[in-house]
């Protein structure tokens, strides 16, 4: 496994970062601790969860499994870097959700409570909250700091103005700010690259993109493949972009590679990318994936993708002529 610093910090985070969305509602307790036990044997010291997974087992359930993983061998907790999110609705009270100053400080409580640590690494906005300004969002993120309870802030699904909203008012303050971006990033979905990666690059703010596969699409998959899309979804998008999926498809079998490790290493491959979020519900899926970071693609390989999906090239000349 290969490692990159996070953003403009000095913390090394392996390529692949294990996302655990799937852990207990699709993924059992056995399986989910196996895939875990997998990924530290790999070398994978990044691992991310959120406080709302769970799916039908209720909010929180994913980091209470992960919180019971990682009480088996309380070592295992110095080896990774243990990431969670603050945003979701976790129950119906108006202010159990959002970035208010009042929720995030409970919210960080209740996920160190359930995954059983005393302090998490990376603390992420699971998405932006139009009504909480950035100051309430940096006084209650300075609190945990001061409070030990976290470590560094990163954000999750934010527009390019709002990372470099939060990023000035940081420095303004000499804060370190956000220090990565989690953003939807794949080759079927490529907008992040208008906006969100240069402002990234231009703050030092590392991206993790997550759905690599496109819900599965990008691994050959034409059925719900990842629980983020219902299997219509998926089989309508499959329909949608079939033509450039077979090429891609033919252009992978030329190469000897299943099309969801070359997806995978396709964005490992790009400018300002910290680690791809993998997410996998069965066991046999990770280790397929695992091979992604050791696959190099030269120039020409590269050139093809971008022919079967073409970026968006620059902001604005992408869209303003």
């Amino acid at each position: 496994m290969r490692f990159r610093r996070l953003g403009r910090t000095a913390l090394q985070v392996s390529e692949i970062c294990l996302g655990t969305m799937n852990f207990g509602p699709l993924t059992s307790r056995e399986e989910s601790f196996a895939i875990l036990d997998d990924a530290v044997e790999a070398g994978v010291n990044f691992i991310d969860t959120a406080d709302q997974y769970g799916g039908r087992l209720g909010v929180g359930a994913t980091e209470q499994l992960l919180g019971e993983w990682l009480a088996q061998d309380p070592s295992r907790r110095d080896r990774i870097v243990l990431a969670t999110k603050v945003h979701e609705p976790m129950s119906d009270d108006i202010n159990d959700r959002g970035l208010s100053a009042r929720h995030i400080q409970r919210a960080c409580d209740a996920s160190l409570r359930r995954l059983g640590v005393d302090h998490i690494d990376l603390y992420q906005m699971h998405h932006i909250d139009r009504a909480a300004p950035p100051d309430e969002v940096w006084q209650a993120m300075d609190r945990l700091i001061t409070q030990g309870k976290i470590t560094y802030v990163g954000s999750s699904n934010f527009p390019a103005w709002a990372i470099a909203r939060f990023n000035e008012q940081a420095m303004a303050g000499h804060r370190l700010g956000l220090v990565c971006e989690q953003s939807l990033y794949n080759l079927l979905e490529r907008r992040a690259e208008l906006e969100v990666l240069p402002a990234c690059e231009a703050y030092g703010v590392g991206v993790i993109a997550w759905s690599p596969l496109a819900g599965g699409l990008l691994a050959g998959a034409s059925t719900d493949a990842s629980g983020r899309r219902s299997g219509g979804q998926v089989r309508d998008a499959a329909g949608v972009h079939a033509g450039r999926l077979a090429a891609f498809a033919t252009l992978c079998a030329g190469l000897g590679q299943a099309p969801g490790v070359v997806a995978v290493a396709w964005l490992l491959h790009q400018p300002g990318i910290t680690s791809a979020i993998v997410g996998p519900r069965r066991r046999e899926q990770f280790a397929g994936l695992l091979q992604a970071p050791g696959l190099n693609l030269d120039e020409s390989v590269l050139s093809r993708l971008d022919g079967i999906f073409p970026a968006w090239g620059p902001a604005p000349e992408a869209y303003a002529w």
